[in-house]
């Protein structure tokens, strides 16, 4: 019987038991009638109805919201090093499935609780991996997990360097963890030469900083959205907004664009993405501006490009600021299909879990209502399959995006 086990138990309310049935990996502070013994923050501990079902188990930390981060609802399992081996080839058996051969170079290895490794992100950049930990529970066993994926990869033939850590975000501060970036080296080993990596993605070579690159150096979730956008980009003038390295302007000059202009407000990452299209040959067909997209806008003459790309950042990362989110959107959408003639492609996206795809597309028709234009879609697309959405799970399903033609 699981109550026999020597793990210190969580006892559900019934909220708690019946948001459990949707077998959702969080419980929340709450969600919870009784702690019993103190477990010490990043335990495990096991998680029980009131009538002493088991549920499931779990890291507890008594700092954050999310109380227990529940790893396992198997009963017999055992927290070794196999069982954290078998789940990195797990997520790797998955890639190898999912992604094309050419994408594994540069893809997300682990994502999460989509891979049962809650608030663990590691992205693979050729020989680097960028790994970032939001949860106490594996902060406090990543070497064990870190030593498990370096040992299965290069089991496997794959030449890996080494792992950056990417702990540098606030978010750490709700779970008791301090901020701070760099390699993590295993004893007797030595720390890589190198924290530029390049990797090639949809045929376009990019190097990729990891030490001050955003979140692990490169955003990889919109992979095949790039693709479709280049699919339409051939003979057209492309105004690429919130370009950061360049990847959608890039891939719209790679698919034959007459010319693309990329425009960001980071001075640093205009420069980047100008040494990319150079990298690729693209430079005599794209040009790049340092400029807040909000001002850029509505000073655009109507027809002066044939595609607008929009990829901001994330307007919202809580519901409470939601509405101010949408009003951003909406902006940027409006000015977007004003400045495009009938005909006119629009590409934009969402990568806020707070703003849920029904919300986007209610903003798009708002937006088009204002500017006195219709709305064609072409194609509605998600993240890219090495970041797996988990039905159950929400806060997986994050990016909506959206290709239109204006008419």
């Amino acid at each position: 019987m699981k109550t026999e086990r020597q793990y210190k138990r969580v006892i559900l309310s019934e909220r708690g038991k019946r948001r459990q049935e949707s077998l959702h990996p969080w419980v929340y502070d709450n969600e919870i009638s009784e702690i019993q013994s103190e477990p010490a923050d990043g335990e495990l501990v096991d998680v029980l109805t009131s009538g002493g079902k088991y549920v499931g188990t779990g890291f507890i930390n008594s700092h954050s919201k999310i109380r227990v981060r529940i790893i396992s609802r198997n009963a017999n399992d055992v927290f070794d090093e196999a069982f954290w081996r078998r789940r990195v080839e797990y997520a790797l058996d998955y890639r190898k499935t999912v992604m094309r051969p050419e994408d594994m170079s540069c893809c997300r290895l682990i994502f999460g609780e989509s891979d049962e490794f809650p608030g663990l992100t590691v992205d693979r950049f050729g020989d680097l991996l960028v790994s970032q930990v939001l949860s106490l529970g594996i902060d406090q066993r990543k070497a064990l997990i870190y030593d498990c994926i370096l040992d299965v990869m290069r089991s496997r033939g794959e030449k890996i360097a080494g792992i950056y850590e990417r702990n540098d975000v606030k978010i750490r501060e709700l779970e008791g963890l301090e901020e701070y970036k760099g390699f993590y080296v295993p004893d007797g080993q030595e720390e890589p030469d190198h924290t530029l990596a390049e990797i090639v993605e949809n045929g376009i070579r990019y190097h990729v900083d990891v030490v001050n690159g955003q979140k692990t150096g490169f955003f990889l979730d919109q992979k095949y959205n790039r693709e479709a956008v280049a699919s339409i980009a051939h003979g057209k003038k492309v105004l690429d907004c919130f370009t950061h390295t360049g990847s959608f302007a890039l891939n719209a000059a790679r698919g034959g664009a007459e010319h693309v202009h990329a425009v960001d407000v980071s001075e640093t990452a205009v420069e980047m993405a100008r040494a990319n299209a150079e990298l690729n040959g693209f430079a005599d067909r794209m040009s790049f501006e340092a400029a807040d997209v909000f001002d850029l806008l509505p000073e655009l003459r109507k027809g002066e490009y044939d595609m607008i790309i929009l990829d901001p950042p994330a307007f919202t990362k809580s519901r409470k600021t939601k509405s101010n989110a949408e009003r951003g959107y909406k902006e940027i959408n409006y000015r977007a299909m004003k400045a495009l003639p009938r005909g006119g492609y629009l590409a934009t996206c969402s990568c806020s879990h707070f703003m849920d795809e029904e919300s986007f597309i209610k903003m798009l028709e708002s937006a088009a209502r204002d500017a006195g234009v219709r709305l064609k879609q072409i194609e509605k697309r998600q993240q890219a399959p090495d970041h797996p959405i988990l039905m159950n799970v929400g806060e997986t399903d994050y990016l909506k995006f959206f290709i239109l033609q204006v008419i």
